[in-house]
């Protein structure tokens, strides 16, 4: 049998009172493309610094086969400022534990300025103390690559890649790696590269040998299976409770192990497995049918041009999706919508009735002395869920992942993922009717992304999200504005995988007709007659139902009222119910005639 690269047996680690994980055991053989699963603050992050033995543990053993070469990247990867970007990459520094030095045999299986211009690094001459952190971190990228490994460990590898690299990443993840350990929320990345999934969940480690798609089938079943022995173990629980609460007489010291199995059953019966289910079903603010337009607005940098007289008039209830390579614009589109950057032609029309919520890529500044029940608390006590009934800041935080234990917790003591899910729940407290997401998905744990997947998909509101997470889009977004660069963008009516898959010469055409008639880019106004799309019609054709109906509904109400004959319950009842039916109508009345406005 062959030696294993790495073996892990019965590894314990603690931060001061804290459990991470223990007793967990597994082992990485050649070829396997291993990655790794849990919730934010279970320790991902820090199994993989103890492996690399850049933290210590408790209890265990970690074993590597003999001369083998390990690559790690880092989260925050380091480097001596003043070096070039070429020489950083040729060096091996602490990305390399083990094995001989770097070598010209090793750079000749592919060169530092090819891996590097595949990441959008071109200035190899330029000092990486003048570089942004997410260049740093494609430059750590390409420097492991480089480096060869037998084994290579990966934390958050996709991290301020855009999508384009991503594939291409995956691509050459499958045919150029011998083996691979990985932690990474981009549920694609896992289904595509990797042939097993580790989760760890309640100190333990779960294995899964398959992909991501086979993961969520097993741990499925896993789940049920749980549940099932937990419903047996409170019956039998409550049978030999009853027991221990006889008479002392009753249990004499022949008993002991009865006694000791009853504990051991105590603890079982207690374990909760059940999966969480429950949708927030949040009523946003009123929005209006105005939204926003962007009326021929042009902006543009000495290097790069990001809009030449754009327009766009957004729609009630849209949820869209901007993506393109780093560089083309789309956050820098999200600032000038908000008014944090100025055009440099044109202007953004914003609604009255618009509130934005904004979830920005740097995220923001905590106390860290402040408990995090309060640091939600500042912005918002209750959250307004419609018809009277509202949820508090500590029911919004346990749906958002943070149980009552943990949200007494100092926000010091979060790991970065929880701080960022923190933020995400102070930008949602403060019920926007108007979302604008700028790379939410980054440092999220899956089980968050789809608690966040659902709220957005529930939300009754507008939505804008630009993201590289191309599972979350899939899920989320029903259109796309593709920046391409050079101020061209596309207008898709699909999600990213549609746009994906989408033979070349038809996007090229789409793209340059924009299907949407509401964009023109480049100031190509469009000149044919603009038509509903088959969603749409579908659309109008069940809002004319839906009018009909609430004005027959309506006409009931009145001559109900003023019959003479209603009980003080029914006329109160009526009485409520009329106004609600007079703002349906009104809104589904409002889109009604957009849209028929369209049809002509």
């Amino acid at each position: 049998m062959a030696v294993p690269y790495l073996d892990i047996q019965n590894l314990t680690k603690r931060i001061g009172d804290l459990v991470l994980f223990e007793n967990i055991s597994f082992s990485l053989a050649e070829g396997e493309r291993v990655g790794i699963i849990a919730r934010n603050g279970a320790g991902k992050s820090t199994l993989l610094n103890v492996i690399s033995g850049k933290e210590d543990y408790e209890a265990g053993e970690i074993i590597f086969r003999n001369n083998l070469r390990i690559g790690y990247l880092e989260q925050n990867p380091h480097f001596n400022p003043t070096d070039t970007v070429l020489t950083a990459v040729s060096q091996l520094q602490d990305s390399i534990l083990g094995g001989d030095e770097f070598t010209d045999e090793d750079a000749s299986r592919i060169s530092a300025k090819q891996i590097l211009t595949k990441l959008q690094i071109t200035e190899f001459d330029k000092p990486v103390g003048l570089l942004s952190g997410g260049q740093l971190k494609r430059v750590a990228l390409a420097r492991v690559l480089l480096s060869n490994p037998d084994l290579l460990i990966l934390d958050e590898p996709t991290n301020h890649l855009d999508l384009e690299m991503i594939e291409w990443l995956e691509g050459y993840l499958r045919r150029n790696v011998r083996s691979l350990l990985m932690v990474t929320h981009d549920r694609y990345f896992l289904d595509r590269v990797c042939n097993e999934i580790l989760e760890i969940e309640d100190k333990t480690l779960y294995s899964y040998r398959g992909n991501y798609a086979y993961y969520l089938e097993k741990r499925d079943e896993r789940i049920a299976a749980t549940n099932a022995n937990i419903q047996r173990a409170n019956n039998l629980y409550r049978r030999e409770l009853e027991w221990m609460r006889r008479t002392p007489s009753a249990r004499t010291g022949k008993s002991r192990s009865r006694k000791e199995a009853f504990y051991e059953l105590e603890q079982q019966a207690r374990r909760r497995q059940q999966e969480r289910t429950a949708r927030l079903d949040i009523k946003s603010g009123y929005i209006g049918s105005k939204i926003f337009e962007a009326e021929y607005v042009s902006k543009a940098y000495p290097s790069v041009k990001i809009l030449d007289h754009f327009y766009y008039n957004f729609s009630r209830y849209e949820k869209m999706g901007i993506i393109g390579n780093n560089g083309t614009g789309k956050t820098t589109f999200l600032k000038l919508l908000l008014g944090m950057e100025r055009p440099d032609e044109g202007r953004f029309v914003v609604g009255e009735t618009v509130r934005f919520g904004y979830f920005s890529q740097q995220g923001m500044e905590f106390d860290n002395q402040m408990k995090v029940i309060d640091a939600v608390r500042k912005y918002a006590e209750t959250v307004d869920l419609g018809g009277g009934k509202s949820l508090t800041a500590m029911q919004f935080l346990n749906h958002f992942l943070f149980p009552p234990s943990r949200q007494q917790d100092y926000v010091y003591k979060l790991s970065g993922g929880e701080r960022r899910r923190l933020y995400l729940c102070t930008v949602l407290m403060q019920n926007p009717n108007f979302l604008i997401l700028d790379e939410p998905t980054n440092d999220l744990d899956i089980a968050t992304l789809n608690v966040l997947e659902d709220y957005l998909a529930d939300f009754r509101g507008c939505v804008i999200i630009v993201s590289h997470d191309r599972y979350f889009m899939d899920k989320v977004v029903d259109h796309l504005l593709v920046f391409k660069g050079n101020a061209e963008i596309d207008d898709f009516p699909g999600n990213y995988t549609q746009y994906r898959n989408m033979p070349k010469e038809d996007v090229n055409e789409k793209g340059g007709e924009h299907t949407n008639p509401q964009v023109t880019a480049n100031a190509k106004v469009v000149d044919r007659k603009p038509k509903l799309s088959f969603k749409e019609k579908q659309e109008l054709a069940q809002l004319e139902q839906d009018i009909d109906a609430l004005e027959t509904e309506k006409r009931q109400i009145e001559a109900d009222l003023c019959s003479g004959t209603l009980s003080v319950d029914e006329l109160t009842r009526l009485s409520k119910r009329l106004p609600e039916l007079n703002d349906e109508i009104e809104l589904k009345t409002l889109r009604w005639m957009e849209l028929e406005a369209v049809n002509g």
